[in-house]
C-alpha cells in the first residue's frame, strides 16, 4: 500500500501536455475547500532525480500553490507505460 508524504511544492513539474488542461475556476474552488478542510486527497508524482514529475492531481497542486502552501501530501508512484 502506498504511502503518504510530504512533498515540496517546488519540487514537482507539471508536463506540459498537462498544463494545458488546467481549469482556473476549478483551482480557486479547490483552494476554498482546502481552506476549509485541509488536504483531503494526496497528489500523484513519480521520481524525476531530487524532482518529481505530476501523474495526478493539478488542480490540487495549484490550488496549493495558489495559498502559498511549501508542502503537498502525495503518493510516489510509477509513469504508466503504453
Amino acid at each position: 500500500m502506498p504511502v503518504k508524504l510530504p512533498l515540496p511544492v517546488a519540487r514537482i513539474r507539471v508536463p506540459v501536455k498537462r498544463r494545458k488542461t488546467l481549469e482556473e475556476a476549478k483551482v480557486a474552488a479547490l483552494a476554498e475547500d482546502i481552506l476549509q478542510n485541509g488536504q483531503t486527497t494526496p497528489i500523484r508524482v513519480r521520481e524525476d532525480g531530487e524532482d518529481y514529475i505530476l501523474l495526478e492531481g493539478l488542480h490540487r497542486l495549484e490550488a496549493m500553490r495558489a495559498l502559498g502552501e511549501e508542502m503537498i501530501e502525495g503518493y510516489i508512484g510509477r509513469a504508466r507505460l503504453h
